[in-house]
């Protein structure tokens, strides 16, 4: 009679995890396009230069990028709603006051979200604090 419960137990727990659903996927035809990833990037080196030139008391310089080069996309889930991590390089033109610079072949590392109702997208950066383990800031990509 042990016997007979023991095997309906360990048949119970395979059935129970066999029901489990799958781990949410995403799929690949849902990326970001080109032009999303220039906005993305752009917002991110606007930010990064604004900061720089705040602190050298300066004016931000007027970029442009061009050239951006996906390498590669990893999809993955953050905070339930599919998400990618896109690496790459993109050249990019700094007009400052008294000359203009390009630098080619800047490599890149950006994750971007897709709203749940499917119209923004969010340029997502990772923070770790000491206290509450990794953490997701998400900023708004403005579209036309």
């Amino acid at each position: 009679m042990a016997l007979l419960r023991y095997c309906c137990l360990i048949l119970c727990c395979c059935w129970l995890m066999a029901c489990q659903s799958a781990p949410a996927t995403v799929p690949l035809e849902f990326a970001p396009e080109g032009d999303i990833v220039q906005r993305a990037l752009t917002y991110q080196l606007t930010q990064s230069q604004t900061r720089l030139s705040d602190q050298l008391q300066t004016s931000p310089p007027a970029l442009a990028i061009s050239n951006i080069q996906v390498k590669q996309i990893e999809p993955i889930v953050v905070a339930d709603l599919p998400a990618y991590h896109l690496t790459g390089q993109y050249n990019v033109t700094l007009t400052l006051p008294r000359q203009t610079v390009t630098q080619k072949q800047n490599p890149f590392e950006i994750y971007l979200q897709r709203q749940s109702e499917g119209k923004s997208w969010r340029l997502l950066q990772r923070e770790v604090s000491n206290d509450q383990g990794l953490q997701w800031k998400s900023y708004l990509i403005e579209t036309d």
